[in-house]
């Protein structure tokens, strides 16, 4: 099956956020990242599962509202571009317990064959609330994203570092 379920990941701090509002303003059907949601809840409740403070119910918890996120998806007609997803929560998930990511996902569909990757942009990185990391964190964590996505059979399309619009454009074109 040759989902239209596209995943935009990559480094943190790397502009996915902004790509996927471009592609929402141009019409495309978007989901945000589970763990900006995640967080978000967290620091209005108890605070138990958020990323600083114990990774392994966080990665998990992004599981399970990933999982929520294609199934509300569903396959409609056109693209819809996920920021973050599935692969990136085991990916977590396999980092701090060593449960192997590909075992995680057996349960679950592939997303798009071509999965897109924004790089490490320091000059646009920011620290903020929901992200309190370092772009010293974050560096690793998209290699192992990089790795990962090509271990499980993903093409990985590494972004230029070019503005908002450009992007959209490149992704859409490498789509067609």
């Amino acid at each position: 099956m040759n989902s239209r379920h596209v995943v935009l990941s990559g480094c943190s701090g790397g502009g996915k956020s902004s790509l996927l509002a471009e592609l929402a303003r141009r019409g495309f059907a978007v989901v945000p990242e589970p763990g900006r949601r995640i967080v978000e809840e967290e620091l209005r409740g108890d605070g138990r599962a958020l990323p600083w403070t114990d990774p392994a119910a966080f990665a998990r918890r992004a599981i399970a509202v990933a999982a929520r996120d294609r199934e509300r998806a569903g396959e409609a007609g056109g693209w819809t571009f996920f920021d973050r997803g599935l692969v990136d929560a085991a990916v977590a998930l396999q980092h701090e317990t060593g449960e192997p990511a590909a075992r995680v996902l057996d349960r679950y569909d592939r997303y798009h064959a071509q999965v897109f990757l924004t790089p490490p942009w320091p000059e646009i990185y920011v620290v903020d609330a929901g992200r309190r990391h370092g772009l010293d964190e974050a560096v690793p964590e998209y290699d192992r994203l990089l790795a990962a996505y090509a271990d499980l059979g993903y093409r990985t399309i590494v972004l230029p570092k070019v503005g908002v619009v450009e992007r959209a454009d490149f992704v859409l074109d490498r789509l067609r």
